[in-house]
């Protein structure tokens, strides 16, 4: 069964060039239109089966929250329709469905009977919602008086709290701490494990590949692809490439200035999320290696793999620094090292020298999920340090699952010892290596 059927819908807003052309077309009972049609979603139609979550990505002012708003029933469709079967609950603006001069207190029963939910059930459930959201005292304060975190961590606690058959998020938690973000994708996938079916607008791709079952991609308010994560994503990242560079082309850099969409050999680094650094160095390759120096494809746990990074400098670098951060499939910085870090100064480049760096690393057993590695090139270790250059995900692997589960983020190694001391006790004694 079909928790959401979106069939051939389009969105059209009316656009005056004058102050008084709406009052004036009224007037004239449709014999004449004063107006142009924006059309934010254009023909677009796809379904998903309850129990999936669905992510949405695309560029600003695609339509993936003229989109969202369609879904939850606040926009009706200027054609096409729109069929969704079970209760929706929507985190779509901040603070939504919030009265500023309520408390949070009473902003949680009027937010919970804007999503259905009677009086009766927001009892049942208030106090998980006001210990998820974690504000203290200042539930009892008017929620105009919250920073922008405290009012997302209410409404997400209010939205996920309903149990919903269908959850429209859109870039919920893109406002939230760390602590909260990972409290709340904990929760998310707690909601999927339940059936939940999940509609996800978000610019992080992380994210995206960590909770998409499927992939939207919105172009302009048309649908541009539609299909398995990992296949949507990587056509997505090579279009804003292209486009990047396009523009790089037709703007070019002044004197002396590197233009760094000109110098990423695309063969070389196959994902960009987000890049930055002056130009005077780059990243010009990346690949992960077996003990034999042969690519690998997944990673494994309890292995030596080699992390190659090329670097090309333009300009001569003083006090290279090299390195990498592993990030985990929920968008945590797992693990951070560099070249100065593990005691190996690199000696100075010169202009338009390579180098290649290789980190030979000894995988603990991680759980099964995708990480990600984002390589860097700064000059010098701390101030006045400036970064040359940083890719965000350049490359994404599985790590494969070990012979046993995995209870948290890493097994660490491991060795039981037990004492038997008579028949009346038992001792036991456990060290790590």
């Amino acid at each position: 069964m079909n928790a959401l059927d979106f069939h051939e819908v389009s969105k059209a807003y009316a656009i005056y060039d004058g102050a008084g052309d709406r009052l004036k077309e009224l007037a004239l009972l449709g014999r004449k239109s004063l107006h142009r049609d924006y059309w934010a979603i254009r023909n677009v139609s796809f379904t998903v089966p309850a129990g999936e979550t669905l992510c949405i990505i695309g560029e600003n002012g695609a339509g993936k929250s003229t989109l969202l708003q369609l879904v939850a029933g606040i926009l009706h469709p200027t054609a096409g329709s729109i069929h969704t079967n079970g209760n929706v609950a929507t985190l779509l603006e901040l603070g939504s469905g919030f009265n500023p001069e309520f408390t949070g207190r009473e902003n949680v029963y009027l937010s919970s009977a804007i999503l259905g939910q009677t009086t009766a059930e927001t009892d049942a459930k208030y106090r998980q919602i006001e210990e998820f959201a974690e504000i203290g005292e200042f539930i009892d304060r008017p929620t105009k008086t919250y920073s922008s975190g405290m009012v997302v961590r209410l409404a997400f606690s209010v939205a996920i709290h309903t149990d919903p058959d269908i959850l429209l998020l859109d870039e919920a938690l893109s406002i939230g701490d760390l602590y909260f973000r990972q409290r709340s994708m904990r929760k998310i996938h707690e909601l999927q494990a339940a059936g939940a079916t999940i509609l996800f607008v978000s610019h992080s791709l992380a994210d995206v590949r960590s909770l998409g079952d499927r992939t939207l991609w919105l172009d302009r308010g048309t649908l541009r692809a539609l299909g398995d994560t990992e296949s949507v994503v990587g056509a997505y990242l090579e279009a804003m490439a292209l486009k990047d560079a396009s523009y790089e082309n037709a703007n070019p850099p002044a004197d002396g200035e590197i233009a760094p969409a000109q110098l990423m050999p695309p063969a070389q680094i196959t994902n960009v999320d987000h890049r930055f650094g002056d130009g005077r160095a780059f990243i010009a390759g990346l690949s992960v290696l077996g003990p034999d120096a042969r690519p690998i494809r997944a990673l494994e746990p309890s292995t030596r793999v080699i992390v190659r990074i090329a670097v090309h400098a333009p300009c001569a670098i003083q006090r290279p620094v090299v390195g990498f951060t592993l990030r985990n499939h929920l968008g945590i910085d797992f693990s951070s090292t560099n070249t100065h870090r593990e005691g190996h100064e690199l000696p100075p480049l010169a202009a338009r020298q390579n180098c290649v760096v290789d980190f030979h690393l000894d995988l603990p057993e991680l759980y099964p999920a995708f990480f990600s590695l984002s390589p860097g090139i700064a000059d010098g270790t701390f101030e006045p340090a400036a970064m040359c250059d940083w890719i965000d995900n350049a490359v994404t692997m599985q790590m494969t699952g070990g012979p046993g589960n995995v209870y948290g983020y890493v097994r660490l190694p491991c060795r039981i010892e037990f004492n038997h001391s008579g028949p009346a006790s038992h001792v036991a004694e456990v060290t790590r290596d």
